[in-house]
């Protein structure tokens, strides 16, 4: 007898085993009491049948709480109706720990609200371990495709003495009497490494003290964002849809069980396949107007218009050269057109909008130093930027896939909060 994960069930039809995990559920039919397990990597069907354990035993059970901790021994057998076409028929079990009374999640319809105030409890059901799979999965895929690519993990910090995207969504802290702020995105210092070693990924959390509220936003994210030298505008993107293509395809060919559970309808992701479409930002303009948006040139997008444009396709499409002033001071400008910039946003089908932002960066130490100043930035903490111009600067282009949006969309769910395991909203810092 060999103690087993339940994911590993099929591969022990007919033999004896151990699971240790909790008690999530039970019912009872009678002469036979059925308990649901979990152990981290699977729910699976325990049966007790009176007349095959002892009396003792096949009573004890109704006494043990919900999520109390269990050992449970068992011959395997096969279960068509069970979902994973396999139950425990119970021989022993043991209670490790006894949970105490009225677990506050129980089985029956609660309020997010409700359910985000116990999320150290919550990751507990199937649901969100389903997500929480699918994101794992997605983590896993990105670095799979840029290890394979020849790009190279160089970890960016996380305090910084400058902003990199804006300075009204820094959080700010004190470093030792000197202002420093938690990172808006590794790129800068990514800007710096790709020019050691070529082709680089970091990946970790970033912040923005955004104050939103919307289905998209989170204070704290993770976001992966390569960086290569002598990559322009176009192979970016190309590497982009590479990337999101393969990250579908893993996850659909690893993950259908979970992608089951979600109830999602994977006949849309198996469509998503390079080349993606590409807009430009004045053609996205007309659509929008045409589609009743007050929207005016010059104007950022907002979450509305990022729907409207992006359930026009099946696979995800590019928005290109943006007005200058929508973007960082780093972007570079269109030589052809000035007033746009070298940049592209990706936004994902059925409605749910950017999930990566990218673009060719400013080679020119002139005019970088110009838009240092333009954007009313402290130079001094800029210098070391500026040097990566002074010193063998090329063509270079980099982006950033935010993790939680591209679970959100793979998942199906509408909204960012259950796409990472401890959720940081605006006024929401609990647990």
């Amino acid at each position: 007898m060999g103690i087993i994960r339940i994911s590993d069930i099929e591969n022990y039809e007919s033999k004896e085993i151990e699971i240790r995990g909790w008690l999530y559920n039970r019912r009872s039919s009678g002469s036979i009491k059925f308990l649901i397990i979990r152990d981290g990597t699977g729910f699976i069907q325990a049966t007790l049948i009176k007349n095959e354990i002892e009396k003792e035993m096949f009573e004890k059970i109704d006494n043990i709480e919900y999520e109390s901790s269990i050992k449970v021994i068992g011959l395997v057998r096969k279960e068509n109706r069970a979902p994973l076409g396999f139950e425990i028929l119970v021989k022993d079990f043991e209670v490790v720990h006894k949970a105490e009374e009225n677990y506050p999640i129980t089985l029956k319809e609660h309020g997010v609200g409700f359910l985000m105030n116990y999320r150290h409890l919550w990751l507990r059901s199937p649901r969100q371990n389903a997500i929480l799979r699918i994101r794992a999965e997605i983590i896993k895929s990105i670095r799979d495709f840029l290890d394979q690519n020849g790009f190279i993990l160089i970890d960016a910090p996380i305090l910084t003495p400058a902003a990199c995207e804006g300075t009204t969504t820094l959080f700010e802290t004190d470093y030792f009497g000197d202002k420093a702020y938690l990172t808006q995105s590794g790129q800068l210092y990514n800007e710096a490494a790709a020019m050691a070693f070529g082709k680089v990924y970091c990946f970790g959390p970033t912040f923005r003290a955004e104050k939103s509220k919307t289905r998209r936003h989170l204070m704290e994210f993770w976001m992966v964002e390569p960086e290569a030298a002598y990559v322009e505008l176009e192979e970016s993107n190309e590497i982009q849809e590479r990337l999101i293509t393969y990250i579908v395809g893993q996850v659909l060919k690893n993950r259908k069980r979970e992608l089951n559970m979600l109830e999602k309808d994977i006949s849309k992701l198996k469509l998503i396949k390079p080349p993606f479409p590409r807009l430009s930002y004045d053609e996205a303009i007309e659509i929008l107007k045409h589609n009743g948006s007050k929207i005016e040139w010059g104007d950022d997008f907002g979450g509305e218009d990022e729907t409207i444009l992006s359930n026009k396709f099946d696979n995800p499409v590019f928005i290109h050269r943006y007005p200058i002033n929508c973007k960082a001071f780093y972007m570079k400008p269109d030589p052809q057109r000035p007033e746009v910039a070298l940049c592209a946003d990706l936004l994902a089908p059925e409605g749910y909008g950017e999930i990566i932002g990218g673009g060719q960066r400013i080679d020119d130490y002139n005019l970088l130093a110009e838009k240092i100043k333009e954007h009313k930035l402290p130079r001094e903490n800029y210098e070391w930027y500026l040097d990566l111009r002074k010193y063998g600067s090329v063509p270079h282009s980099g982006f950033g896939l935010g993790i939680e949006r591209t679970v959100a969309w793979i998942c199906g769910l509408n909204h960012v909060r259950e796409t990472i395991p401890f959720p940081r909203m605006l006024n929401k810092i609990y647990p």
